[in-house]
C-alpha cells in the first residue's frame, strides 16, 4: 500500500526551538540594554555583568553536582538569570552583593525547585528582591549616567524625582540615574522586537502590561508616558514578565495576569514607600498564575457539566 498511517507519540507539533536557542535569542535580545548600560555606566556595569553571570553559571554547576543531577549550565538558562540579575541592579552595588544575589536566584529559588521549569516565581526577580530587602540602601543608591566617582555621587531616578523632571527624550536614551538595563527605553523595546519576530515571545503580556499600566496612570492622576518609560516598567514587561515558567500558557490567562502586572505597578509605584513596583507586581502575579490558569483554561470540546451533588 502507497498511503501508510503512521502512529507515533505526542507531541505531534513539533518545533526546531530548544532552550538553549530560546536562551540565546533572550541574550541577544539584551545585548542592546547591556551595550547601553557600559556606555552609560562604564567599565563598572561590564564588571557586574560579568559576575552576575559567572557567579548564576557556577553556583548551578555547583548545586547541580551536590544535588547529583545532570549538569545543565549548558541550557544558558543560568547565564541569562546572571544578566538579567546584574540589568536590575545600580551601578555603585559591591559585587558581592551581587554574588550573594546570583546565589539566591541559582540555588534557592531555581535548583531547590527541582531546576529550570519547575520555579514559581522568575529568579533574577526574586533575588532582586532579597537583595532590596537586605541591603535597602546598596539597592537604593544611584549614580547618574557617565559618573566617575560611584562612591561619591548619588542621583535620584526618574520615579524619585517628581513626574516632569526628565524629559521624554532624556527616559529613551536613558541618560539617568537607575539599574543597569532599566534607563534606555529605546534598547529595551529593541530588544522586544527581536523577541516577537524571533517568535520567542508573545506581545500580549508586554503590550496588554503597558497598556494597563498607562491606563491606570491616568486613573491616579500620573503622566502615562512617564510612568512607562522611568523605572523597570519596560525590562519588566518585556522579559520578566514574559518567563515561560512563571506566567499563564492560556490566552486569557495571558491576559488578566498582563493586566494584574500593569495596575499593580502602577499602584505600588503610587502608594506604597518603594517608588518602583514591578518587580513586587510581576512576583505577586507570578504566585497567582496557577489560580489564573485553573480559571481561564477552556473546557474540552464536547465535556458535559456536572450536575449539582454528583460527585463522580
Amino acid at each position: 500500500m502507497e498511503n501508510k498511517m503512521y502512529v507515533s507519540s505526542s507531541p505531534h507539533v513539533r518545533s526546531d526551538s530548544s532552550t538553549t536557542k530560546i536562551m540565546l535569542d533572550v541574550i541577544i535580545a539584551l545585548v542592546p540594554a547591556s551595550i547601553a548600560s557600559v556606555v552609560f555606566f562604564g567599565f563598572r556595569a561590564l564588571m557586574l555583568i560579568g559576575v552576575c553571570i559567572a557567579s548564576c553559571v557556577l553556583s548551578e554547576y555547583i548545586a547541580r553536582k551536590v544535588m547529583k543531577r545532570d549538569t545543565t549550565i549548558g541550557d544558558l538558562s543560568a547565564v541569562v538569570t546572571g544578566l538579567l540579575l546584574a540589568l536590575n541592579l545600580p551601578a555603585a552595588i559591591n559585587p558581592l552583593i551581587a554574588v550573594f544575589g546570583s546565589i539566591v536566584a541559582i540555588v534557592v529559588v531555581k535548583q531547590m525547585f527541582g531546576g529550570l521549569g519547575m520555579n514559581f516565581v522568575n529568579p533574577a526577580l526574586a533575588a532582586r528582591i532579597v537583595l532590596l530587602v537586605s541591603f535597602p540602601n546598596a539597592m537604593m543608591t544611584w549614580t547618574d549616567a557617565f559618573c566617575k566617582d560611584f562612591d561619591a555621587v548619588a542621583s535620584a531616578t526618574p520615579l524619585v524625582a517628581q513626574s516632569g523632571t526628565y524629559s521624554y527624550t532624556t527616559l529613551l536614551i536613558g541618560a539617568h540615574g537607575g539599574s543597569l538595563g532599566e534607563t534606555c527605553a529605546i534598547a529595551l523595546i529593541l530588544g522586544g522586537i527581536y523577541l516577537v519576530v524571533k517568535k520567542v515571545i508573545s506581545p500580549i503580556i508586554p503590550c496588554i502590561y503597558i497598556l494597563s499600566a498607562g491606563v491606570m496612570a491616568l486613573i491616579v492622576g500620573q503622566d502615562p508616558l512617564y510612568q512607562i518609560l522611568s523605572g523597570g516598567l519596560l525590562l519588566g514587561a518585556i522579559f520578566m514578565a514574559t518567563d515561560y515558567v512563571t506566567c499563564p500558557i492560556t490566552k486569557w490567562g495571558k491576559v488578566v495576569y498582563a493586566i494584574g502586572c500593569g495596575v499593580l505597578t502602577i499602584l505600588l509605584r503610587t502608594y506604597s514607600n518603594m517608588p518602583e513596583g514591578a518587580s513586587f507586581s510581576i512576583l505577586l502575579m507570578n504566585i497567582l498564575v496557577p489560580l489564573i490558569e485553573m480559571a481561564t483554561t477552556p473546557k474540552p470540546f464536547g465535556a458535559v457539566k456536572k450536575a449539582k451533588g454528583d460527585k463522580k
